[in-house]
């Protein structure tokens, strides 16, 4: 049997809930993602806590909380332990993400789930690796090799691809296949043939009607409109992901049309989190890239767009129309929160959602159909102890710090009587001669004296009745005390600690309020009321998600084409329908699996190590094939001295071949390089190529069906045999690799 292989949920399936999942190979337990809600909710962990401890390795995908968020939960109250791998953005931005969360929480309640010390734990030895590096694990994972590739959903986002034996498992959710301003497409449709795929139908049941450029100029439409009649306009958005899409939208329009409307950015880590993101253009999309090379032009260089840390702020810029990001997008926490209940009886305003919020949030509430026109809030915020209750507070913390220094000292004095209390003579009376003087000399230093008065006789209790003399252990050579290196080393996670305690990140990047927040230990108190919160501002949804639609889903998949199928994160309906599209269509093999359910999804294909003889590979020519090298090898199986298994030229001369042609043909490619030779091309009906007057080219299954079903694909040329058949023929050919 080829790789084992066995899939197990632990959330996030049949729903939209946090996705975490354990994938098993070859004994080998990957956790991928550990992702959290909104509402922090510990039932959702559950299952979590019953195999944190076996987990032997961590890949997170995404720099949001539906991703990462539960990583210093569950690495502090469950278990895990292992070895966390992710690319440098998901990495900062996520560790900013989860600043953002505990200050928003903690500034509205005693949350007490995770501390900033439990973040920083959790962060500090993340594995990041780059786009496409394989990374060998070592130990028990020997022979299992990992590489995150393009998602193309968030900054840094990843689709991972495990491989054993020459067998892959593709783990690939919320992956977007368009170009965006800041992002490249995904690049999920280079694997085909995985052993496994597991994917999510999210948005298989949603079909994307509308274009790109008139989906921003709607979007901007719409703010402008509010901000036009001097309405306000509020996005809630999440701490470092899609936001960054949306600013960036922002900051052309206003460029090109050179509107005066401020536009803020409101977290608690806004500053921090645009010096990151200046500093990964190389994760962002190739026009980004390519504008920085040649005039240095830094795409996040924000001009229209203020970065502000607190509320203060915000309340304290100039009146009049204003366009406020603001964290978080649930609206269940953060600033998002706070000046939606402001803002939300004034019809001018609009609150803009640019995402579906989450199940059972005040978020998902405003987007439901028709909205609520009154919502009610629980609104909380923390004010310093004052008066009565500060003193009966300082009073009940010295109270404390006395008995913890009682107790401490009571620990320290048992433990002097357990070393010292020993001695067999302790209870026998001391008789010294008063005429004689005990010098004890050392062999490194001056006397030391014990003095003693005669016949005093100590209590069986007193560890050291007067003047005890403990002897120095330390070694010494003829230079002087031997000390240790190692002790005076300041290790690299005291320093990062220390960094963190004096306003900064890992980096020492963090704003100065919300380092000041961190280092806060005034007394506090949480204080909260109820609030009927009349809604009369405009509440409109546009789709900002960046995640591919039901339609290229299906495609995507059909040009995949997996051995088998996991689907994963969506809700029932949508679940059930694509592993019904993709069962009749694309794979046989189609699992969609409960939480804590596994699905064992090995291989059926029988894989075997062999070793290629010396005077095999003399005689193989490589031909250049993207980043690889392929060729045609006839050979034999045979066995070395060592009594492996190898690969051994044929004895005798070997049978001739069907010519094989390698690649990968896209026709809209195709399309553009006959334009460039100089030949009149279109697209004709059913996907179909028109080449000159009379060849028409089209893509077909192995069984005839059109789009991709499994297996190799063919390309058919159609036409009569003329010059411009052979020509197009000889294009086509010019794209492949013969074998």
């Amino acid at each position: 049997m080829g790789t084992s292989v066995q899939v197990t949920p632990l959330c996030g399936v049949y729903n939209e809930n946090p996705l975490s999942y354990l994938v098993s190979i070859d004994g080998f337990n990957f956790l991928i993602d550990c992702g959290w809600n909104d509402l922090f909710d510990t039932s959702l962990l559950e299952p979590l806590s019953r195999v944190a401890s076996s987990i032997d390795a961590v890949l997170l995908s995404h720099p949001d909380t539906l991703h990462l968020g539960a990583l210093p939960y569950a690495m502090k109250q469950l278990g895990l332990s292992a070895p966390v791998y992710a690319t440098e953005p998901v990495h900062r931005l996520g560790l900013l993400t989860m600043y953002d969360q505990f200050l928003s929480r903690k500034q509205v309640s005693d949350f007490d789930l995770f501390t900033l010390d439990d973040i920083d734990s959790a962060f500090q030895n993340v594995i990041r690796l780059t786009y496409s590096q394989n990374y060998h694990l070592s130990g028990k994972g020997e022979g299992i090799v990992i590489a995150p590739h393009v998602a193309g959903h968030m900054l840094g986002g990843s689709i991972w691809r495990i491989t054993k034996d020459g067998e892959d498992v593709i783990y690939a959710v919320d992956y977007n296949h368009r170009k965006e301003r800041h992002l490249n497409g995904t690049v999920l449709q280079s694997f085909v043939r995985p052993a496994v795929l597991i994917t999510d139908a999210y948005h298989a049941l949603y079909t994307n009607q509308t274009a790109r450029q008139q989906r921003d100029k709607e979007f901007l439409d719409t703010i402008s409109k509010h901000l036009e009649v001097g309405g306000n306009v509020l996005l809630p958005v999440d701490t470092a992901g899609r936001v960054l899409e949306l600013l960036l939208i922002l900051e052309q329009h206003w460029s090109q049309r050179g509107f005066s409307f401020p536009i803020y950015f409101l977290t608690y880590v806004s500053s921090s989190t645009i010096d990151y993101v200046k500093s990964f253009l190389e994760w962002m999309s190739d026009s980004i890239s390519k504008s920085f090379e040649t005039s240095r032009d830094n795409a996040f260089l924000l001009r229209h767009v203020t970065l502000l840390i607190n509320k203060t702020d915000l309340d304290n810029a100039p009146p009049g129309p204003k366009v406020v990001l603001a964290s978080m997008a649930s609206l269940e926490a953060g600033f998002a929160r706070e000046i939606f209940v402001e803002w939300a009886n004034d019809p001018r305003n609009l609150v803009l959602f640019t995402e579906t919020g989450q199940f059972g949030t005040l978020a998902r509430m405003l987007q439901s159909a028709p909205p609520p026109k009154f919502v009610k809030v629980t609104m909380s915020k923390r004010v310093p102890l004052a008066g009565e209750e500060l003193i009966a507070y300082e009073e009940e913390q010295n109270r404390l710090k006395r008995e913890e220094a009682l107790r401490a000292s009571l620990v320290k004095e048992e433990e002097t009587k357990a070393s010292h209390g020993s001695d067999d003579n302790s209870s026998e009376p001391m008789v010294i001669d008063t005429k004689t003087t005990h010098d004890v000399v050392g062999s490194h230093g001056p006397a030391y004296k014990d003095i003693l008065i005669d016949g005093f006789v100590p209590p069986s209790s007193s560890v050291a009745p007067m003047f005890p003399f403990y002897d120095n252990t330390s070694e010494w050579d003829d230079f002087g005390e031997i000390i240790n290196p190692n002790d005076y080393v300041i290790k690299d996670e005291d320093m990062d600690r220390g960094t963190m305690h004096n306003g900064g990140d890992v980096d020492g990047r963090l704003d100065e309020v919300t380092a000041s927040l961190m280092l806060d230990t005034r007394p506090s108190k949480v204080i909260s009321n109820e609030l009927i919160v009349t809604v009369s501002c405009s509440l409109v949804k546009m789709d900002y998600e960046g995640r591919s639609d039901g339609r290229s889903i299906k495609s995507m998949i059909a040009h995949v084409s997996p051995l088998k199928l996991v689907l994963v994160h969506a809700i029932a309906e949508a679940t059930e329908h694509l592993k019904q599209h993709c069962l009749n269509n694309i794979c046989p093999h189609v699992y969609a699996p409960q939480i804590e359910e596994t699905v064992d999804v090995t291989s059926d294909l029988c894989a075997y190590k062999v070793q290629l003889s010396e005077k095999l590979m003399s005689n193989v020519i490589f031909k250049k094939l993207g980043d690889s090298e392929v060729a045609w090898v006839d050979s034999e199986v045979g066995k070395t001295e060592s009594d492996m298994r190898s690969l051994l030229p044929m004895a005798g001369a070997a049978s001739p071949h069907k010519p094989v042609l390698v690649g990968d043909l896209k026709i809209a490619d195709f399309k553009q390089f006959l334009s460039s030779k100089g030949v009149q091309v279109e697209f004709a009906g059913g996907g179909a190529l028109r080449c000159g007057e009379y060849v028409t080219l089209r893509k077909v299954g192995p069984t005839g069906q059109k789009g991709g079903a499994s297996g190799p694909q063919q390309i058919l040329i159609e036409g009569p045999l003329c010059e411009d058949y052979y020509k197009i023929r000889d294009y086509l050919y010019s794209q492949f690799y013969l074998l």
